[in-house]
């Protein structure tokens, strides 16, 4: 018997298998990742976040058994540049998407501002990174970062269900759709289910070996507004037995706000999207995966509140003020919640500032890898606050926001120092001053009471423009125009 006649040999190939045994037990205690992002959903859409009128059951149990952020920030008021920051952990001033791809070209009292039309090849993605440590990555839904040749699969996603070039379903939520990345399999069928859908069959059919990125985006609730079918009447009812009259709405500078949420489709859309939540979570613990898998729930930009004339959109972000495209409060925070099993505790919750650049380098440490500070540059690991540690000291967060919008904002940028946020409106040659603390619905505009602290806060943004190489806007020539 060979292992009388070499009995060393015998304890060393033993030795060697349980050396591989070991190994892949390491690969297989590597946390998974599920990351939801949903389009242009509001910080105060989720009633975990104070709304009366939708409603998100799913969502507000996933907040429960984990950390709900209540100052998370998106890089953009919009959504390619935040998309970009999330997957890449830079500024989108460091990858030049600034806008929405490919942007409306509108100029005004200044000329466009030419960025990228898609996320640079050269850029190095988390799908790139994970997949290099060995994680199967899937992605399904809404990209948003450039035309075929810079989707999901060309940016480390062995898997693309659906994500292309634009930024609303082509055709529509129910099929027959147009999306290029995605062939409907009957009449009817519903956009977001199916999204789940595939992402369920993926977690089932996996490599159970290896770890996994699963990333979900949605296109609801995005518009064109459309009413999820299964859902609609009970909201329909809703509004009818709460609200008498017609939606309010508030002045913003040339546009107007919806000051009231109580429209039926974008709470149907809303519920489409808790029940596909609730329905992977379910998975994920069927599976028994749920002890070693990290959920990220977040949104691309703040809800559609603010258009031009006399629109509004189908939200509102009360008490914050405005929303999608603009860059006070409303436009550019983001419900955010983390559960990450045997790191965070059930129930918690987080007032730190934090931003979309964030999740990269939090998903490395997670999984045990090196932090890459030169390739997610702008990123802060978020473990520490996710241990319910206090953050190390006060963040100063930049936005650069130099394109026209059809919410009617103008160009402009903005930084958040401490609890002090300054925001810059070159088309008006102004700038307003919050004190975040006292006035997060940014109301009151100080500017003029603390003109040392104004004057601080613009030089430090201009610094950081300079450092950035950030493309500031040009006088448009032929601008006859006044601004209001």
């Amino acid at each position: 018997m060979i292992h009388r006649i070499f009995p060393g040999f015998v304890v060393a190939l033993a030795f060697l298998v349980w050396g591989i045994d070991l190994v892949e037990a390491a690969e297989t205690k590597r946390p998974n990742f599920v990351f939801f992002l949903v389009d242009d959903l509001g910080w105060a859409d989720l009633s975990c976040y104070g709304s009366t009128f939708n409603e998100s059951p799913n969502i507000d149990a996933l907040a429960k058994s984990g950390m709900k952020f209540n100052q998370a920030y998106t890089a953009c008021p919009v959504c390619s540049p935040t998309r970009a920051s999330i997957v890449t952990g830079r500024h989108p001033v460091r990858v030049d998407v600034t806008d929405w791809i490919p942007g409306n070209g509108t100029i005004g009292k200044f000329l466009h501002v030419d960025d990228r039309d898609n996320l640079a090849l050269e850029e190095v993605t988390m799908a790139e990174v994970l997949k290099e440590e060995g994680y199967q990555t899937f992605f399904a839904g809404k990209w948003h970062l450039g035309e075929k040749g810079h989707w999901p699969d060309d940016q480390g996603f062995e898997t693309n269900i659906g994500g292309h070039h634009a930024g609303s379903p082509p055709g529509g939520y129910y099929a027959p759709w147009k999306n290029p990345a995605l062939e409907a399999k009957r009449e009817g069928e519903y956009l977001t289910e199916r999204l789940t859908e595939e992402s369920i069959h993926f977690l089932e059919t996996r490599d159970q070996a290896k770890p996994f990125l699963l990333y979900l985006c949605y296109y609801n609730v995005h518009t064109p507004i459309t009413p999820y079918k299964k859902r609609i009447e009970h909201f329909k009812e809703k509004a009818e037995a709460t609200f008498e009259g017609e939606t309010p709405t508030l002045k913003e500078h040339e546009g107007n706000s919806r000051a009231r949420q109580d429209n039926a489709a974008y709470a149907s859309m809303i519920a489409a999207v808790d029940q596909s939540v609730g329905e992977i979570v379910a998975k994920l613990g069927e599976l028994k995966l749920d002890d070693n898998t990290v959920i990220c729930f977040f949104s691309d930009n703040g809800g559609l509140c603010t258009l031009g004339g006399k629109r509004v959109g189908p939200t509102s972000n009360l008490p914050l003020r405005s929303g999608k495209g603009w860059l006070y409060e409303g436009g550019v925070r983001s419900p955010m919640i983390v559960k990450a099993p045997g790191v965070t505790q059930p129930g918690t919750e987080s007032e730190a500032p934090v931003v979309s650049m964030d999740f990269f380098p939090t998903f490395l440490e997670l999984a045990g890898l090196p932090l890459q500070p030169n390739v997610h540059n702008d990123g802060e690991s978020l473990v520490g606050l996710l241990k319910g540690e206090k953050q190390a000291e006060d963040r100063t967060l930049y936005w650069h926001y130099p394109h026209y919008h059809g919410s009617a904002w103008k160009p402009g940028a903005s930084i958040r120092d401490g609890n002090w946020k300054l925001i810059e409106f070159y088309e008006y040659g102004k700038v307003e001053l919050y004190d975040l603390a006292n006035d997060p619905g940014e109301q009151h505009d100080v500017s003029a009471s603390m003109p040392e602290k104004t004057t601080q806060l613009r030089e430090k943004l201009r610094t950081w423009q300079k450092e950035m190489n950030a493309k500031m806007p040009q006088p448009n020539p032929n601008y006859r125009g006044g601004a209001k």
